[in-house]
């Protein structure tokens, strides 16, 4: 079986940002690499900010950045 991204997630990724704390309004594909380790480690919030920053971590750490970033700027 295959899994296929869900556009309409990835869409909505590219143009998420951080609602709060010290990077308030940054793209979240734009968090430093060391702060979504951090949130990976302590655990991630529940619900759509959670969701969005666990996919984050995980094109991070793939070196998959480029391809939200290439949505976001379409």
């Amino acid at each position: 079986m295959q899994i296929l991204p869900n556009k309409d997630f990835l869409i909505k990724l590219a143009h998420a940002k951080m609602p709060y704390g010290k990077y308030k309004d940054r793209y979240l594909i734009d968090l430093p690499e060391p702060y979504v380790v951090w949130y990976h480690n302590k655990g991630f919030p529940k619900g759509k900010l959670g969701d969005q920053l666990q996919t984050i971590y995980e094109l991070k750490i793939n070196g998959l950045e480029y391809l939200v970033k290439n949505i976001r700027n379409m």
